[in-house]
């Protein structure tokens, strides 16, 4: 099954009637599509209540990806509201709950920042971060080269592998070490997740005065692109029963037309969606 959706539910205007109110947005986008990506988490460890709430909102059949906490990830370098690794990981556990006991959680991503470097250190607390989340499915996305070095790559691959790590495959601008190149390897056969971060080289590492999350993810895929992808997806259906397209190229709000796009290049039509609001009109 290859299912279509996006980073967040909030800022997607193309979707939405005029009229609809933050609190419904949620429900609206799940009339569209059978996914989405929890993008709150990774700035706080979110009430249970929000995700009964969510949960709620959603079909029987709708499915997160919930971003794993910054100060999982080494994105948060100071203090954290936690006494020790072990409570914090803990408590994202227990922030879960709802989506589990719903069978709605795809997945946990860990994304990990420029910065963790491929190195024994980090090897051990992915080893660590795996240990911690016990049998919840998670996906592992790098963000520095040197996972995927010529001297590291078939060992990174590997790694994920034995261990059980859903592979987040990156699409996104080839901009030095911070960045990876897309690597469309199956690694765990259950389920492999694709995030469409654009291709803006030069929006990616801007820094300065600038809202780098404005230029970063300032892009939209042409239908050559999204043709490639169509064939990426292909290959990669023969490795693994289930692909989740995330399209997270929203600084100009692009994100849902191209996943719209990607879904009638596919041929594929939703069922069990939410209904959808009609315009007043």
């Amino acid at each position: 099954m290859i299912q279509i959706g996006l980073t967040g539910w909030g800022d997607h205007d193309s979707l939405y009637p005029d009229y609809i109110k933050p609190k419904d947005k949620l429900t609206e986008y799940s009339s569209h599509f059978p996914v989405v990506e929890v993008d709150a988490s990774f700035y706080a460890i979110q009430p249970v209540r929000n995700a009964e709430k969510w949960v709620k909102q959603t079909p029987e059949n709708f499915r997160f990806i919930v971003k794993a906490y910054q100060a999982m990830t080494g994105h948060q370098r100071g203090n954290t509201p936690f006494e020790s690794k072990k409570e914090m990981f803990k408590a994202f556990r227990d922030s879960l709950k709802p989506y589990l006991d719903a069978k709605k959680l795809a997945m946990v991503l860990f994304q990990f920042p420029p910065w963790f470097d491929c190195r024994k250190e980090n090897v051990t607390y992915l080893r660590y971060c795996k240990k911690m989340m016990g049998n919840i499915p998670v996906a592992l996305e790098f963000r520095h080269q040197s996972w995927f070095d010529a001297r590291f790559r078939d060992g990174t691959l590997s790694f994920m592998k034995e261990d059980g790590w859903i592979h987040s495959i990156a699409d996104e601008p080839q901009a030095g070490k911070g960045s990876i190149p897309l690597v469309p390897i199956v690694t765990n056969p259950d389920v492999t997740l694709i995030r469409m971060h654009g291709r803006n080289i030069h929006g990616w590492n801007k820094s300065g005065n600038v809202n780098w999350r404005e230029v970063r993810y300032l892009y939209r895929y042409n239908q050559q692109e999204l043709t490639d992808l169509k064939n990426t997806i292909t290959e990669l259906a023969k490795s693994t029963k289930d692909i989740i397209v995330l399209f997270n190229n929203n600084s100009g709000k692009e994100a849902a037309v191209n996943a719209k796009e990607l879904q009638n290049i596919l041929g594929i039509e939703y069922e069990g969606l939410a209904p959808r609001q009609m315009d007043l009109f």
